[in-house]
């Protein structure tokens, strides 16, 4: 199910359109099971852990190249050892297909690191 999302790519968009529902963002997270649905169902969110500094340097950076790629920029912090991931779509101020696009991706990147 993830590798469907995998194979898609971000759509702009512009705003007006409505969030996905907790339930759609419920059902979307199956396919990404190691993120994190926030209180109210207006973000996802991931803890990635590394053995180092570097590669989680590493890991960000490709985060940071897929989202120009994609035109969908997540919220990222890291430090020694980790990287916080989060994603929204801003414009609408909740969660799109988009966030879990970009969550497949993510983990795909992982996965190879």
């Amino acid at each position: 199910m993830a590798e469907e999302l995998v194979h898609k790519s971000c759509t702009p968009c512009r705003g007006g359109v409505p969030p996905l529902t907790r339930e759609a963002a419920e059902a979307y997270l199956e396919r990404a099971p190691d993120w994190r649905l926030s209180a109210d169902a207006s973000l996802i969110e991931r803890n990635f852990r590394f053995g180092n500094f570097r590669d989680a340097y590493a890991f960000v950076r490709q985060v940071s190249e897929l989202a120009e790629t994609e035109g969908h920029h997540p919220d990222i912090s890291f430090r020694w050892g980790y990287a916080d991931i989060s994603l929204q779509t801003k414009k609408i101020k909740g969660l799109h297909e988009n966030d879990f696009i970009m969550a497949a991706k993510i983990d795909r990147l992982f996965a190879a690191a």
